[in-house]
């Protein structure tokens, strides 16, 4: 845990940053300078966040989620392997949908070059709505190789893990499962939906999950508030 007493001030920290860019003036300098004390706090927020999040009370898991993998049918607990943390991402790719949501699936694509680092450390599934055999024709259309696809048939874990809109339609999740000394437990979900957003900005959570707004949140145009990303751009 972060002691906040011990820390150097990010301002000093700012100040005797040595780093500088050919060609960069004093006014560039000062104001990068002020920024690199924000991002230096934005760093240490991200930290004390991350430690509240891992000291939550356990929760719970009161339904053994009946789902079917690649390999066949399995439960909740199965998905886990032989790790003791099951990351479960919800997909919005349910059987009312005749192609997957374009967001999520820029998400998952960018998972699925980092799927096997992933899987060193924690398990990780990716749960729809489809039949399997609909998840897993997308999947190699995609050409995706590593993200483990599971179906929820009973749609019952979709349903108490808010993957199902009022209206019926699909919802996205991320949420974070434990297995300890035999006991499943449920550890975090994100909670951030519409109700949460500020004015003007899209609605999204933190952390956030998508390498795209992490680079274009370092350029000039940052995020353009009307794009979003699609399946397919005529290639």
């Amino acid at each position: 845990m972060l002691d906040e007493k011990k820390l150097t001030s990010a301002r000093d920290l700012a100040d005797n940053c040595k780093v500088r860019i050919v060609g960069e003036s004093a006014e560039y300098r000062a104001a990068r300078t002020a920024l690199l004390a924000e991002e230096i706090e934005l760093r240490r927020q991200t930290e004390r966040v991350a430690e509240m999040r891992r000291a939550l009370p356990p929760g719970a898991v009161v339904k053994n989620y009946a789902f079917v993998g690649e390999d066949g049918p399995t439960d909740l607990e199965g998905m886990f392997g032989d790790k003791e943390t099951l990351v479960v991402y919800a997909y919005m790719y349910g059987t009312r949908r005749e192609k997957p949501c374009p967001m999520c699936t820029s998400l998952l694509s960018s998972w699925d070059g980092e799927a096997n680092d992933i899987m060193q450390n924690v398990a990780l599934a990716v749960t729809a709505r489809s039949p399997i055999e609909r998840l897993v024709a997308f999947k190699q259309q995609r050409g995706w190789r590593a993200l483990p696809l599971y179906s929820d048939p009973s749609e019952e874990f979709s349903r108490d893990f808010h993957a199902v809109s009022d209206n019926g339609g699909d919802d996205a999740g991320l949420h974070v499962f434990s297995r300890r000394d035999g006991t499943l437990r449920h550890f975090w979900s994100g909670e951030m939906d519409f109700s949460t957003a500020d004015p003007g900005q899209d609605p999204r959570g933190a952390p956030d999950l998508m390498p795209l707004w992490t680079v274009l949140d370092c350029t000039p145009q940052g995020r353009k508030p009307d794009w979003y990303p699609k399946l397919d751009y005529g290639r």
